[in-house]
């Protein structure tokens, strides 16, 4: 909502030194959001005055019509003497009044005019549009043309009011009636302890049978409907320029007088208004629902399908606007025309003036249905007063008397459904209670009079709220009401003493490990959002079957193109890595664990918890059991180099094994132990897919798939050649877990190193081999690392050299040489059992 200040102070009379900075801090100390205070003028500087066109004439050879103007200016140009001027505008004609700067003046934008030869011609000043005095667009397309009464030379920027300042409010939905002035003036003079001139105070004749007819079919919504005609209209009549000035400075074009009162009074009283060309009505004047199929066009040209839930005025031909958000195209005050042959001027002469309120819910469901948001609606599903609307077509009609040269119809038509007014019941130190400050039953009562409601009793408030705070409907209300008049800021800032916690979960520990180890190994933790979209399964290569593409779909998603919650993480890390890469972060090593949504197929339909009590233990069960499974997920993906380059080496490329040592790194968190085979499983490249497994409950569990990614995959995503990736369940890696992480104990015995190069077929796994030996050796083996794989023509086709570094100590003696090879050689002859390995060389 714009505020221009010298609006503000026909309501309130604030002292002449304060400027619109003093006012907005006012204003925001009470509550309303003052956005921006624009000072209108700022730099302007004259002389800018009212000229007569005295003569024009037209330019030839140029590109486009330029014109050779001379303007009498009166004495404002120290002469006298006619004023030349070169302008290229072709709205005005000889005699017309128009604006005019002269040399020396200084327009808004430090734009300084000066006397300069142009067309081959000297230009002393400029004739002036309302674009370039600031004044926005008046819908004339050139430049500004004055009423005839006004003297030339005369001061235009004191007639064109060009030095204001404006309040830009942001009028928040609970706040409606600040949607005006009169709303925003009862603020202010509340915030100075000053008396408001209430604009809405009008004298209104009584309803009587003589109105226009009018039938509401639906009281709900349309609780009040006043209709008021003046007829008799001078079709050439133009809306004043502090009209017109009002309106552009509260954000609104002139258009035509009848609409421009109509906006104005709306802008003043916050009552939505409408003008009907009486001609083009036929029969009473309805409101009711619409019906299915019907259909209008509206004021912006539109043709819409009607609602059967729509609001809709009408006539006997049927819709003709939109309730409270827009009138129809057949009813509309029509345009000015000259007659072709007589000269006669035609256009609206007769008007019947709409002043209703309507149903908040509805209007907004409307506006939203049909894509057409108004000021009207705005108005409207905020919450109007609905006591203003007579005064306001009363206010309606006395401008269009007074300006327009029309007369008042003696018929008022009033439609009011009965209704009482909202009281709440409260006790008097409610307030009190609510902000912690002892405010005393008098400042209650006098800052709920200030709001304008009606206060009775003592220790038990009863309050009647006024019909323009439909947002006041419960005590904590009212109890917001006195807070915020007597200043938020005293309230005292008391910090609140939170109770003694029981740490985190094991659960929580866990998280939280997995990620510090993962950030501690290189990795950059990412936060996605946990929607997906089909595209994103479809570029990941899924099949038609997997389970992934089993989706929990939202009814009202952020994005129609990630209507799903996520099933994998991939497709958001992946993203992430993409954005990354595609700003010159080429070397990408990034995490995220986070919740994942499987369903299961037998969900059920949630229960409707209830709001007025704790639901049951079977009530939260039920709602449970309409979820889907949402277990915790790990991921990684990696792409570029994993070791850079230096003096210190060549570093390398991220490869599959840093996805699976990744895995590695997540279970040695959770205290279990993966087995790690050759896998085949989507994204993943078939060749180089690890699967990931671990003991759960006592059988060996799949938790997850970690390797290189599809290069099909990185081509539909747009990714680095040779990415990575690794996923693995968390939830079941606890439970594969052996619970708190045992400190090793350090023997003070020296360790004995044996090395073993074992020759197995190409196609057997590592991780067996190293089972195998593990298991073999037996207690006394305290490490086992693989440091050399060879394959060539020495090992024979079809096999591979796995060489290992096997590590033994005892805890309680030094082991000798006999000990160690014996421990040796159990490993061994495990493995060529299990595997068919044998010592290379052998």
């Amino acid at each position: 909502m714009r505020v221009p200040l010298s609006w503000l102070r026909e309501y309130v009379d604030l002292p002449a030194t304060e400027t619109g900075r003093d006012v907005q801090a006012k204003l925001v100390s009470a509550g309303l959001e003052v956005e921006t205070v624009e000072q209108l003028g700022a730099g302007l500087k004259g002389p800018l005055v009212v000229g007569k066109v005295l003569t024009i004439e037209e330019l030839e050879g140029f590109k486009k019509p330029i014109r050779f103007c001379t303007v009498d200016v009166g004495t404002a140009n120290g002469t006298g003497e006619p004023q030349e001027i070169v302008c290229g505008a072709r709205n005005f004609s000889v005699g017309d009044k128009v604006v005019v700067v002269l040399p020396g003046a200084v327009l808004p934008g430090d734009f300084a005019i000066a006397a300069r030869k142009t067309y081959g011609k000297t230009s002393h000043g400029m004739i002036c549009s309302g674009d370039e005095l600031g004044m926005g667009d008046d819908g004339s397309g050139g430049i500004i043309v004055l009423p005839p009464e006004h003297e030339a030379g005369s001061d235009a920027i004191a007639l064109l009011e060009l030095v204001d300042e404006v309040l830009d409010i942001a009028v928040t939905p609970d706040r409606g009636y600040c949607l005006s002035l009169r709303g925003v003036a009862r603020e202010t003079a509340i915030a100075y302890g000053l008396t408001l001139r209430d604009p809405a105070l009008l004298d209104v004749p009584a309803p009587n049978a003589y109105g226009h007819p009018v039938k509401v079919a639906d009281p709900r919504g349309c609780d009040r409907f006043t209709a008021r005609t003046v007829t008799g209209l001078d079709p050439e009549a133009h809306s004043p320029i502090w009209l017109r000035r009002r309106l552009q400075k509260a954000g609104m074009r002139p258009i035509s007088l009848a609409v421009d009162i109509t906006n104005y009074v709306m802008l003043e009283l916050g009552q939505p208004l409408h003008a009907y060309d009486r001609s083009r009505l036929e029969g009473a004047i309805g409101v009711r629902r619409a019906r299915p199929g019907e259909k209008i066009t509206t004021l912006d040209g539109v043709q819409r399908v009607l609602d059967a839930q729509d609001l809709v005025i009408t006539d006997d031909r049927g819709p003709i606007g939109l309730a409270g958000v827009m009138g129809g195209a057949n009813t509309e005050i029509a345009d000015t025309t000259t007659h072709p042959e007589t000269g006669e001027t035609q256009g609206t002469t007769d008007v019947v003036i709409e002043a209703a309120h309507f149903d908040a819910i509805s209007i907004a469901r409307t506006a939203r249905r049909h894509k057409l948001a108004s000021e009207a609606s705005k108005r409207f599903e905020r919450g109007v007063d609905p006591q203003a609307a007579s005064a306001a077509a009363q206010r309606t009609v006395d401008l269009l008397v007074l300006l327009a040269g029309g007369s008042a119809g003696a018929g008022v038509t009033e439609i009011i459904a009965p209704s009482a007014p909202h009281t709440i019941t409260m006790p008097a130190d409610h307030p009190d209670r609510v902000a912690g400050v002892t405010y005393g039953r008098e400042t209650v009562v006098r800052r709920l009079q200030q709001i304008g409601c009606d206060v009775y009793g003592q220790d038990e408030l009863v309050v009647t709220v006024p019909s323009w705070r439909p947002d006041l409907g419960e005590p904590n209300d009212l109890a917001e009401e006195v807070i915020r008049l007597e200043g938020y800021e005293n309230l005292p800032s008391t910090l609140p003493t939170p109770p003694s916690g029981r740490g985190l979960t094991e659960r929580q520990r866990l998280h939280r490990r997995v990620g510090r180890a993962l950030a501690g190994a290189g990795y950059v933790e990412a936060l996605n959002y946990p929607f997906l979209g089909d595209a994103a399964l479809d570029a990941l290569g899924l099949p038609a079957d997997d389970d992934r593409r089993r989706t929990v779909t939202l009814v009202n998603p952020l994005s129609d193109e990630e209507p799903a919650l996520r099933t994998t993480l991939l497709p958001g890390l992946l993203t992430a890595l993409r954005r990354n890469d595609g700003r010159g972060s080429h070397d990408l090593a990034l995490f995220e664990t986070g919740l994942v949504f499987l369903p299961t197929g037998h969900e059920t339909v949630p229960v409707r918890l209830p709001v007025d009590r704790r639901p049951t233990d079977e009530e939260v069960a039920a709602l449970d059991a309409a979820l889907p499974r949402q277990p915790r997920h790990a991921a990684v993906v990696l792409a570029g180099a994993r070791e850079q380059a230096g003096w210190w080496g060549k570093g390398r490329p991220a490869q599959w094994s840093d996805a699976v040592e990744a895995a590695r790194t997540v279970a040695r968190e959770a205290g279990a132990e993966l087995t790690v085979r050759a896998g085949q499983y989507e994204p993943w490249h078939p060749g180089r897919c690890a699967a990931l497994f671990a003991t759960v409950d006592g059988e060996e569990t799949l938790l997850g798939h970690a390797g290189e990614l599809h290069p099909r995959v990185l081509k539909a995503l747009g990714l680095p050649e040779r990415g990575c990736a690794m996923e693995i369940d968390l939830d079941l890696l606890e439970r594969a877990g052996t619970g708190v992480i045992k400190a090793p104990r350090i023997s003070t015995y020296p360790v004995a190193t044996q090395d073993v190069a074992l020759v197995v077929p190409a196609e057997v796994p590592a991780a067996e081999v190293e089972r195998a030996l593990r298991e073999g050796a037996g207690e006394l083996l305290e490490s086992l690392r693989l440091f050399d794989v060879f394959a060539g023509e020495q090992i024979g086709e079809g096999h591979k050299s796995l060489a290992y570094a096997l590590r033994f100590r005892a805890a309680d003696r030094t082991l000798t040489v006999d000990e160690a090879t014996a421990a040796r050689d159990a490993a061994v002859a495990l493995a060529a059992e299990r595997t068919g390995a044998v010592l290379r060389g052998a």
